[in-house]
C-alpha cells in the first residue's frame, strides 16, 4: 500500500509569506498540494485582518486545492514558552476557538479544520471543537474525527514550529520519512513559513518530499471526510 503524503506550512504572515510562496511553486512543480496553517493573530502584533495580501494568496491556494486549518488565535497572548492551547480548561478553549472562526469567516478563509500550535492540545481544547464546529483535530501523533470519534494514528515529521532546525535533526528528518514512505501509511510534514527562509530546513523539506513521492507516495491534504449517504429502501 503506497503512503498518504501531507505537506503543512505553518506561521504564514506579511515576513514570511514569500519564502511560503516560493516553497509553494516548489510543490506545485511536484504536483503536491498543501495543508496551510492559519492563525489570525501572531506575535509582533500581526493581525491576518490587516493583511490582504496574504488574505488573498491563501485564498488562491484553497481555490487551487489546497486545505486551510485553523492554527490557533493569538499565541502572543500565551506565556512564554507555552503552546496556546496546551493547558486550557474547555471554556476558555472555547472562546479562543470562536473568535479564531469569526476572524477566518471575515477573510473568507473558514475551516473545520484545527490544529493547535506545537500539535498540542489539551483534553478541553479537544472537547471544546466540536462545539465550535470544528470536525477534525490534528494533534502530534494522531489525526481525530470529531463527528466519528476515530483517530488515525500518524506523526508529525517537523522542522521548527516546536521542532528543532539543526543540520542533525534536518537529517533525521529525511531518513524518517522515507522509512515510513516505504512503509505505506500517512506521512505527515511539516515545516514553518521562517524555516523555510533559511536553507537548509528548506532543502531538507524538499529532500523528505522527493524521497516520500520517489516510494510512491500519493499528496493529500487534511480534510474531513463525510458521511456516506444512506439511501432510502
Amino acid at each position: 500500500m503506497n503512503a498518504e503524503l501531507i505537506v503543512s506550512v505553518s506561521g504564514i504572515r506579511d515576513t514570511t509569506r514569500d519564502a511560503a510562496i516560493e516553497f509553494a511553486a516548489e510543490m506545485d512543480r511536484r504536483d503536491v498540494r498543501l495543508s496551510l496553517l492559519v492563525a489570525p493573530r501572531l506575535k509582533g502584533k500581526y493581525r491576518l485582518v490587516d493583511d490582504p495580501a496574504t488574505q488573498a494568496w491563501l485564498r488562491g491556494r484553497r481555490a487551487r486545492g489546497d486545505a486551510i486549518v485553523l492554527h490557533g488565535y493569538d499565541q502572543a497572548a500565551t506565556k512564554r514558552r507555552r503552546a496556546e492551547f496546551a493547558t486550557l480548561p474547555k471554556h476558555e478553549a472555547k472562546l479562543r476557538l470562536t473568535a479564531a472562526d469569526r476572524v477566518l469567516e471575515q477573510v473568507e478563509l473558514r475551516t473545520r479544520l484545527f490544529a493547535a500550535p506545537r500539535w498540542d492540545a489539551s483534553a478541553g481544547a479537544v472537547a471544546a471543537l466540536p462545539e465550535t464546529g470544528f470536525r477534525v483535530a490534528l494533534g502530534l501523533t494522531s489525526i481525530l474525527d470529531l463527528e466519528r470519534n476515530t483517530a488515525q494514528k500518524a506523526r508529525v515529521y517537523g522542522i521548527g514550529e516546536g521542532f528543532r532546525a539543526e543540520p542533525w535533526w534536518c537529517r533525521a528528518l529525511v531518513m524518517g520519512a522515507a522509512r515510513t514512505a516505504r512503509r505505506g501509511g500517512v506521512l505527515r510534514l511539516a515545516i514553518s513559513a521562517a524555516q523555510l527562509q533559511r536553507s537548509g530546513p528548506r532543502q531538507a523539506m524538499l529532500d523528505a518530499v522527493d524521497l516520500a513521492l520517489f516510494h510512491g507516495a500519493a499528496s493529500e491534504v487534511y480534510r474531513w471526510e463525510p458521511f456516506d449517504l444512506v439511501r432510502a429502501a
